[in-house]
C-alpha cells in the first residue's frame, strides 16, 4: 500500500510518477523499497488518468455509510424501548411490595 501511497503523493504534488520518484518518496518515508514493485507499480499507471481513477474510488465510498447510518440510529431506538420497558416492568415489581 505504501508504493500506491507514494504514488499518490507525487501525483498531488503535481509530479510525474515515475521510478525515480517513487523511490524517492519511499526511501524519504523509511520504507524498504522493493525495485521490481516500484517497475510494477509505474508501469501499470502509465496512460491511467489518477484523478478519474480517485473520482470512481471515492464515489462509491462516500455513498457507503450514508446507507448505513439509518440502521444505527434504527438500533439505538430500539435499545432505548427496551431499556424504557425494562426499568418499567421493575418498577412495577417494586410497587406491589409496598402495595
Amino acid at each position: 500500500m505504501e508504493y500506491v501511497y507514494g504514488a499518490m503523493v507525487l501525483h498531488a504534488a503535481g509530479k510525474k510518477v515515475d521510478e525515480t520518484g517513487l523511490m524517492n518518496v519511499l526511501k524519504a518515508a523509511g520504507v524498504a523499497v522493493d525495485e521490481a514493485r516500484v517497475k510494477a507499480l509505474v508501469a501499470a499507471l502509465e496512460g491511467v488518468n489518477i484523478d478519474e481513477a480517485i473520482k470512481s474510488a471515492a464515489v462509491p465510498a462516500a455513498t457507503a455509510p450514508v446507507t448505513a447510518a439509518p440502521a444505527k440510529v434504527e438500533k439505538k431506538e430500539e435499545k432505548k424501548v427496551e431499556e424504557e420497558k425494562k426499568e418499567e416492568e421493575a418498577l412495577e415489581g417494586l410497587g406491589a411490595l409496598f402495595g
